[in-house]
């Protein structure tokens, strides 16, 4: 069932949503070559709990997983597509690129983002992978319009990013957020226009294009939990909380855009 949101509602999102975009961009400036991704992890608790809030994540345990996630942060390095397991063993190199899932809970209400930052100085594919990610998530919220539907968003990351030559994560997608961390509808990074949920005034939703360079099979790591390209392929993913609106889409997370 979707819930539409009230006025009310979306104000204590706009808050727990402004919480998740402050830990991203100063995610930003922590990430560099020698800093472990357990430490990106601390800088997020920290802030998390200097807001009164909790993280999304921690101890989150969906049904395929037999032990609830531990991290507060997801940091996925390289091949690694989401859900990576932050840890002070996994130490950033120059030319790396991370991904960095944040979800907060505040106030009953959850707001959910993500990031992929390079570490340092990275080669041209990894750079026009970053740029065609975050793209393809400014197409897919320019189409999260009222009347527009799922498949329409589906659709604006789907046809951008495969004619930049990439391939699309097709197994895990975007999602309602609010009371819960995920809400309906889904919200795939493919599809047709017109196809699929409508779109109505007050539905938030959290859109997130996973673009990878090679082919568009993932695996399941050992942990259960990291997802990653079956062929090793650089990985990135870019994530934003919405709400529909008459007009225009509201960013509820606003992160700063490299």
């Amino acid at each position: 069932m979707i819930h539409l949101k009230t006025k009310e509602e979306l104000v204590l999102m706009r808050n727990a949503g402004k919480v998740v975009a402050d830990i991203l961009d100063a995610l930003r400036e922590t990430v560099r070559p020698g800093v472990s991704t357990g430490e990106l992890d601390r800088v997020a608790e920290r802030y998390i709990a200097g807001c009164g809030g909790t993280a999304s994540f921690k101890g989150y345990r969906p049904s395929h997983a037999s032990h609830p996630f531990p991290g507060t942060i997801c940091a996925s390095v390289n091949q690694e597509v989401v859900h990576g397991i932050p840890s002070d063993a996994r130490i950033l190199e120059e030319g790396d690129i991370v991904s960095v899932d944040v979800g907060v809970y505040l106030k009953g209400y959850h707001g959910d983002a993500a990031c992929t930052y390079p570490v340092g100085a990275v080669n041209s594919l990894r750079k026009k992978l970053l740029d065609v990610t975050e793209k393809s998530l400014g197409l897919a919220i320019s189409a999260a319009v009222k009347g527009n539907t799922v498949g329409n968003i589906g659709y604006a990351v789907e046809s951008y990013v495969l004619s930049q030559g990439f391939g699309i994560v097709r197994d895990y997608t975007g999602h309602g957020v609010g009371r819960k961390l995920h809400e309906a509808p889904q919200v795939p990074n493919f599809g047709k226009p017109g196809r699929g949920v409508t779109l109505q005034h007050g539905m938030t939703l959290a859109i997130e294009p996973m673009v990878m360079t090679g082919k568009e099979e993932i695996k399941l790591g050992s942990d259960e939990w990291v997802v990653v390209t079956a062929d090793a392929s650089d990985a990135a993913h870019f994530e934003r909380s919405i709400v529909i609106t008459d007009e225009e889409p509201e960013i509820l997370t606003p992160w700063v855009s490299r």
